[in-house]
């Protein structure tokens, strides 16, 4: 995944305060991501998991990082469509759909990690990641179509 972002950085970086702001939430979320889950170069010992607060930490980044999409990011997207033609709008209006599926299973995670009375959840975490992992992957995908319309939109 941060192979993928560093080729949208690439791509639109620069171009827009909006989307540099937005990229730069995502890789911060995909580096926390990445340590958490002992991915490289975020390793951890053997056998060992995540601190607990390290866990809640990210579970805020991924709530901070979903609401500025829905609430800030996605709405611009489509007042720029709208303001400057409707070629990119319907592809906003049926993104944001698809974007918002992905929404529960980042809510299902922090729920399950920030209501938890005690660390013993962590044992479920591997698989908790897996499965949010593949959901911010799609998200990813669907946003970047959005950052292509924005992108269009105000260059």
């Amino acid at each position: 995944m941060l192979k993928k972002l560093e080729k949208t950085q690439q791509k639109w970086g620069g171009s827009n305060t909006l989307i540099d702001q937005w990229l730069n939430n995502r890789r911060n979320l995909l580096i926390h991501y990445c340590k958490i889950a002992g991915i490289p170069p975020y390793e951890m010992p053997e056998n060992s998991l995540p601190a607990f607060d390290s866990v809640k930490t990210f579970c805020d980044q991924l709530m901070d990082y979903v609401s500025e999409g829905h609430f800030e990011i996605y709405n611009q997207v489509v007042t720029a469509c709208e303001t400057n033609g409707s070629s990119g709008i319907e592809l906003a209006q049926q993104l944001v759909p698809q974007i918002s599926e992905t929404t529960d299973a980042a809510l299902d995670f922090n729920d399950k990690y920030t209501e938890a009375k005690d660390e013993k959840v962590l044992f479920h975490l591997d698989n908790d990641l897996s499965s949010l992992g593949h959901a911010m992957e799609t998200r990813f995908a669907l946003e970047d179509k959005l950052l292509e319309v924005l992108h269009d939109k105000t260059s």
